[in-house]
């Protein structure tokens, strides 16, 4: 399914990503990749995939979920 604003995505998916780098670093996590779109990082020893512009972050060791507050909190 396509956005319904790219313009928007385009504009607000850098931003979220750099914040959302920031605070997952700011609690110890270490980014294995990083794209336009995706963030990849290890937790106890799994993948776990977050995606700024919608929030949206899945993994085997979380409890899959919309925002990046709600996944630092898993984390912790």
């Amino acid at each position: 399914m396509a956005r319904l604003n790219i313009e928007r995505q385009q504009e607000l998916e850098p931003k979220r990503i750099d914040y959302a780098v920031k605070e997952l670093e700011n609690i110890g996590v270490e980014i294995m990749q990083r794209t336009n779109t995706e963030i990849q990082f290890l937790h106890k020893g799994k993948v776990v995939k977050f995606f700024p512009y919608s929030g949206w972050a899945s993994g085997a060791t979380i409890k899959d979920g919309r925002g990046i507050k709600r996944l630092i909190k898993q984390l912790k």
